[in-house]
């Protein structure tokens, strides 16, 4: 009796052993599945929570403001309309394009009539939206106003302070200024350059800023011009 139950503990051992080499792989892989889950799960629970970081500001110093997009400029209209008075063949209102010139106003409203000044006024002259263009007879005297809106356009002749006549700087042409003293084509065109890049004369001694006009040239000009 004793052996028989010494050789039956013996075959039990003998088929744990078989029962654990058939099954090796797969006791491993359980076990480290339970170990992964394990640690995954103790990791979670201990891990510290990682609090946002916010960028800080200097004391003292505020956020710079978003600057605003630039504004952008004002443009001239593409359509300008201008008022044609005086000796020309169809007076009146007229549409004409940015960028032209009294002459092509002139132009549209029918040319010169036989007995129009066509020397009291600069045709190279660039338009301007609600311009009023007015061309005098010979020998009448431009209005120095008309509709309440100045007469862009007058006569080169004006009159010096003695009360002499004198050339009108902002509207006499390349020949008209030539007849002045020490004033040769080179000079007039650099008046002309000066008055359509520069600006308009806002009074004689304006002269001076033009290349080649010095204090001398000018003591000869001052009594014979006048802007207006």
């Amino acid at each position: 009796m004793k052996e028989k139950l010494v050789y039956e503990k013996e075959v039990r051992k003998i088929d744990i052993k078989t029962w654990i080499t058939q099954y090796k792989m797969y006791i491993l892989a359980g076990g480290a599945l339970a170990a992964f889950g394990l640690y995954q799960l103790t990791a979670e629970e201990t891990s510290p929570e990682i609090p946002a970081v916010e960028e800080a500001v200097p004391a003292g110093e505020s956020m710079a403001p978003v600057p605003a997009p630039p504004l952008s400029e004002p443009q001239e209209p593409a359509v300008l309309m201008v008022d044609i008075k005086g000796a020309v063949a169809a007076p009146g209102i007229y549409s004409l394009k940015n960028g032209e010139r009294i002459n092509d106003a002139i132009t549209k409203a029918g040319g010169f009539q036989k007995e129009a000044d066509r020397t009291a006024i600069n045709l190279a002259q660039k338009l301007q939206d609600e311009m009023i263009i007015y061309v005098p007879k010979v020998g009448e005297t431009p209005p120095e106003e008309a509709a309440g809106a100045a007469v862009p356009e007058k006569s080169t002749v004006g009159h010096s302070a003695g009360g002499g006549a004198a050339l009108n700087i902002n509207k006499a042409s390349v020949e008209e200024l030539q007849q002045l003293p020490g004033i040769g084509k080179a000079k007039a065109q650099a008046i002309i350059d000066y008055r359509e890049t520069i600006g308009a004369f806002t009074k004689p001694d304006d002269l001076k800023s033009v290349s080649g006009i010095g204090d001398k040239t000018f003591e000869k000009l001052a009594p014979l011009v006048v802007v207006q």
